[in-house]
């Protein structure tokens, strides 16, 4: 254990002998005496250090005790320091009224008796060291308060800090947390799960007779059926649909922990609220595509297979170039819808790509027309139309010699696309005396599939064509009820069937192009 620090004595006497005297009584007490001779020199002793106890001499030359006395208590420094006088006069009670009032704490006559000094100046200073002590002790724990005042305050910002960090990851991955006492049915609501359920925290209470008709009945049924099912499951996780005050329907992971009482009953059930809407939709989006890019497959397919079944060629090279150039017009309409992401191809487009390999020969082929973007239906039925007029053309047309020319027009009014094919310059040309199977898959595709119309003039000067285009929904009449009709191959199916080309020729085309 430490040692106890001594204090100081202030012994006050213009008699050496008697200071000597006092020194010797006291020295056993084992604190530090200090000897001061006169008023004056106890005072600068008093500036200098800290004082337990002041035994002063009642009668001195130029100030006595009591002014002494007098000068210590108003100092604010000594208002507490004990102050004893030692008197060898008799003095009257109304010498002891003055002196305590001037701040003395007892009186000691001469002869001194050492024990009685040392008695009394050993309560003072006992007095004084506790009193330092518990100034010590007081000084300690208000730091100890500070302290953990400090720790408290830190602690609580931590938590704010936390909390907040909380409310934005919840507000970012779109959820709420809430907490529901089920035998009050008082719910605690985050802002997220106001946000998620479409309701301000000004004007809604979320209780759960208020919350209730929000949540989709088979799924609030689901929800019960959980929570009663299985005593000892203290999580849960399912899907819900929630609806809000304004009719939009959200979809939501719901996920909880269970509290119970002793008994087992659902006593409070504490989770989060995700909103997974966005994800609901995009896996819809997702399928639909998937049924949309599976439509569209069978479609192509169809179309090729009509391409294949219906071409007329006398010999395989004839054939297979027929085959080949119909397939590249849809190639290449397919390859427009897909840089769209099969939104729809521009007309332009459609058009530069067919006839870009006829402009080389100079300003034969001319085309005019507004931007507008077709379906992805209609936009494969224009690349298939095209493709056989322009290959017509080639053949037979004004795209077969270098002094004819070609004029490509279309405008849009809104609901239909209207495109002109006029040829000039060409080899006379004469209708013809029966249909091939350009002019088959034309109104086949654009009359019966899109319920458009297409006209053909053949005047002398050459073929003046136009093509009619709806651009809005099908005809209803156009479609079957089934998801799985094609309508390419209803149309292929209304064509009259082309001369086939030989079973020999068919088998000797495929082993020219390795089929």
């Amino acid at each position: 254990m430490d040692s106890i620090e001594p204090v100081n004595i202030l012994l006050v006497d213009d008699q050496p002998a008697k200071l000597m005297s006092y020194e010797v009584i006291l020295r056993e007490l084992g604190e530090r005496l200090i000897t001061a001779t006169s008023a004056r020199d106890a005072l600068r002793h008093l500036l200098r250090t800290d004082v337990a106890v002041v035994l002063v001499d009642v009668c001195m030359p130029e100030l006595d005790g009591f002014e002494l006395a007098r000068m210590i208590r108003d100092h604010p420094r000594f208002e507490q320091t004990a102050i004893i006088f030692i008197s060898a006069v008799h003095l009257s009670d109304e010498d002891r009224v003055r002196g305590y009032e001037m701040g003395a704490v007892d009186y000691v006559p001469v002869p001194v008796i050492p024990e009685v000094l040392r008695a009394k100046v050993r309560v003072f200073v006992d007095l004084f060291r506790k009193t330092r002590q518990l100034e010590a002790l007081a000084r300690g724990l208000e730091q100890r308060v500070t302290e953990r005042t400090a720790e408290l305050e830190a602690s609580t910002e931590r938590l704010r800090e936390s909390e907040r960090r909380r409310s934005v990851a919840l507000a970012a991955g779109q959820m709420g947390s809430w907490d529901w006492d089920v035998r009050t049915g008082e719910t605690i609501w985050d802002p997220g799960q106001f946000r998620i359920f479409g309701v301000a925290p000004d004007t809604f209470r979320p209780t759960f007779d208020a919350v209730r008709p929000m949540i989709v009945p088979e799924d609030l049924a689901r929800l019960r059926e959980t929570l009663q099912a299985d005593a000892d499951r203290q999580t849960f996780q399912m899907e819900v649909r929630i609806v809000r005050p304004d009719g939009d329907q959200r979809w939501c992971i719901c996920a909880a922990a269970v509290t119970r009482d002793e008994t087992g009953a659902v006593a409070r059930v504490s989770g989060v609220t995700i909103d997974i809407t966005d994800r609901k939709q995009a896996e819809e989006r997702q399928l639909l595509l998937a049924r949309e890019v599976d439509h569209r497959a069978r479609n192509a397919l169809a179309i090729v297979q009509a391409i294949v079944r219906l071409t007329a060629a006398s010999n395989p090279q004839a054939y297979a170039a027929a085959v080949e150039g119909r397939i590249r017009a849809l190639a290449q309409a397919h390859t427009l819808l897909s840089e769209s992401r099969w939104e729809g191809a521009d007309v332009r487009r459609l058009v530069d790509e067919e006839l870009e390999a006829y402009r080389s020969g100079g300003p034969r082929v001319a085309t005019e027309g507004p931007t507008v973007s077709l379906p992805p239906d209609r936009a494969q039925v224009l690349a298939l139309a095209l493709h056989e007029l322009a290959t017509n053309s080639v053949k037979y047309g004004a795209l077969s010699v270098e002094t004819g020319s070609l004029d490509v027009a279309w405008r849009f009014d809104g609901e239909r696309v209207t495109l002109r094919w006029i040829e000039t310059g060409g080899p006379p040309v004469r209708k013809p005396e029966s249909r091939g199977f350009g002019t088959k898959i034309l109104e086949a595709s654009i009359n019966q599939q899109i319920a458009g119309r297409v006209t053909l003039d053949w005047l002398p000067s050459g073929l003046d064509c136009t093509l009619e285009i709806p651009c809005g929904e099908r005809p209803k009449s156009a479609l079957r009820d089934s998801d799985d009709t094609d309508e390419v191959t209803d149309a292929a199916d209304a064509l009259p069937v082309a001369p086939r080309v030989p079973r020999l020729v068919a088998r000797k085309a495929a082993a020219v192009h390795g089929g």
